[in-house]
């Protein structure tokens, strides 16, 4: 699938910009569960952890939406 502009309030935004806002959304969603529950306690190095995460989110999205 190829993707295309959309067109935002007049202003042409890359697709690709909608799906990181949306992944880091969500991501935040995510560690703040991660949180509340103490699981960040228990990894090595939390901000690379939740990088990884983004990323994992990050690529579902786009393979999501290509599909």
């Amino acid at each position: 699938m190829r993707f295309s502009e959309i067109n935002l309030f007049g202003v042409y935004v890359a697709p690709i910009s909608i799906m990181i806002v949306a992944a880091w959304i969500v991501t935040v969603g995510l560690r703040r569960i991660a949180n509340r529950f103490g699981l960040l306690g228990f990894v090595w190095h939390p901000a690379l952890f939740v990088f990884a995460i983004y990323m994992i989110v990050l690529s579902s999205i786009v393979l999501a939406i290509a599909r």
